[in-house]
């Protein structure tokens, strides 16, 4: 299923491409692609070995940090909500089996936790550029270039906001984080036809969106035409 403009012109408008989600040759993405061979340390972790925790608090904690970044957008809290991440992971890392890699459990329990954090706050904060970490800027851009690519963010989140929580989860994991239908359906077990109707209208209902928002209705147009 695919939205008005399809999903390629919601990745423009931001200028983010799911810095954690890589490709491997058969076309099938990886959830918060690091190096899979965690299990010694998972092992070790479980039996209580702190050197082995704060190991794979290293190894994941930039990838958690972007995905809370993509779902909660430039939040104050960001930093809290992904330290609440590991606390859980280290609460309940008893209860991972290995049923499915260690990166796809660890994702589960970082939606969960932003999810929890959405609620509690029932908004989330505003915007405030003092306060808030926003995208890096683009070396590869001039001063004016990032100031626009900047603003164009700021106003796919306000935009995003307005998602409900289910279908911003399901955006955020798909459209930014490179994860399939079928792994969001495994991460937040919901049914692979729930993630797909969610995906189709959290993509139509920020194309309309879009186009009553002056920073973003280029990129919509722009879109349509491709």
């Amino acid at each position: 299923m695919e939205g008005p403009g399809g999903a390629q012109p919601l990745r423009l408008v931001v200028g983010l491409g799911g810095a954690s989600a890589r490709e491997n040759g058969s076309g099938e993405t990886k959830v918060l692609m690091v190096n899979e061979d965690v299990e010694p340390l998972v092992q070790l972790a479980q039996r209580g070995d702190m050197a082995a925790f704060s190991q794979l608090f290293r190894k994941h904690s930039s990838l958690v940090t972007a995905l809370v970044y993509r779902m909660l957008g430039r939040s104050p809290d960001i930093e809290d909500v992904v330290q609440e991440v590991f606390i859980q992971v280290h609460r309940s890392l008893g209860e991972f089996r290995g049923q499915a890699k260690f990166s796809t459990w660890l994702h589960r329990v970082a939606v969960n936790v932003v999810l929890m954090h959405r609620r509690r706050a029932k908004s989330r904060p505003v915007f405030a550029a003092e306060d808030a970490a926003g995208e890096a800027p683009d070396s590869s851009l001039g001063p004016e270039q990032n100031v626009a690519r900047q603003r164009r963010v700021d106003a796919f989140y306000r935009l995003l906001d307005k998602l409900s929580d289910k279908k911003r989860e399901v955006f955020v994991l798909h459209e930014l984080e490179g994860m399939s239908a079928i792994q969001i359906a495994s991460a937040t077990h919901s049914p692979v036809l729930t993630v797909r109707t969610r995906l189709f209208y959290a993509r139509k209902e920020l194309a309309d969106l879009m186009r009553d928002e002056p920073v973003l209705l280029a990129l919509v147009a722009e879109g349509e035409t491709r």
